[in-house]
């Protein structure tokens, strides 16, 4: 895991990252909400989507301005697929306790993925697991991916990024921060996607201009697997993706699925 503590130690600059926002809409009918103790008095809210207890699962690390029940209207594309979805929170989001950080979002993510395995085995679901990630959230896929291969059936990544940096340069990057510093970040995060052989879907928008599509190639090039899939959304952007051609990005990730179960 790159090392982000003097990121995380710049107040001004979390704010650029990070959108935190409180509150939850009422589960549909086809969700649940579980809370999930991720450290020492600290919370994470996640949302449960599923219509068959055999279907396999996605779980969800979604970007820095959703929570988990914004994807009440998007769960049912993946639920007419067949595939059960679990939306992860941040600190501070949805129904999570404290405030976020690059560091505790991705040493959060390991306790998040032992708790979502032991309730869906607790609740007597039986489909296989893959992560997904979608923009901020990427970070939080790779790194799961990296540490536990051999409990992910694959990994999805949509406008996501091998690290942070490329993303600060654009929004905001401190001026004191310490080139050498830097250069480790960006070496370690290359290091860990290198590492990564799990089955792999990128997805990235051609008109994303907050993570340009160079990003998405970077990474998919980066990805140590030799079964990986680029998949290029025409006329979207970071925001559109989803949407603007909702048969190509939903039935890609069905496609991936049926392909690595």
């Amino acid at each position: 895991m790159p090392n982000y503590e003097e990121f995380d130690r710049d107040p001004e600059l979390l704010t650029f990252i990070f959108y935190p926002r409180r509150g939850v809409d009422p589960c549909p009918s086809y969700a649940s909400d579980v809370i999930i103790q991720a450290a020492d008095e600290i919370f994470i809210s996640c949302r449960f989507y599923s219509v068959d207890a055999g279907n396999p699962w996605i779980l969800y690390f979604h970007g820095n301005g959703e929570i988990a029940s914004d994807y009440d209207q998007i769960a049912p594309f993946y639920l007419q697929k067949k595939i059960n979805l679990v939306v992860a929170d941040y600190r501070g989001y949805g129904l999570s306790s404290g405030m976020p950080s690059l560091g505790n979002m991705l040493e959060d993510c390991h306790p998040i993925f032992t708790a979502v395995r032991k309730e869906l085995s607790r609740q007597g679901y039986a489909g296989k697991l893959w992560i997904m990630g979608r923009s901020l959230g990427s970070l939080s896929a790779l790194e799961l991916a990296a540490s536990h291969p051999d409990e992910i059936n694959g990994i999805i990544l949509e406008s996501g990024f091998t690290s942070i940096l490329p993303i600060l340069r654009h929004l905001f990057l401190p001026p004191l921060a310490d080139q050498s510093l830097l250069e480790q970040i960006r070496k370690e995060a290359s290091e860990l996607v290198g590492k990564i052989f799990l089955p792999a879907l990128v997805i990235h928008g051609d008109r994303d201009t907050l993570v340009p599509l160079q990003e998405g190639r970077n990474l998919y090039e980066g990805l140590g697997s030799s079964q990986k899939r680029l998949l290029i959304i025409p006329n979207s952007d970071h925001n559109t993706i989803i949407f603007t051609h909702p048969d190509l990005y939903f039935g890609a990730i069905s496609e991936f699925i049926e392909k690595t179960v």
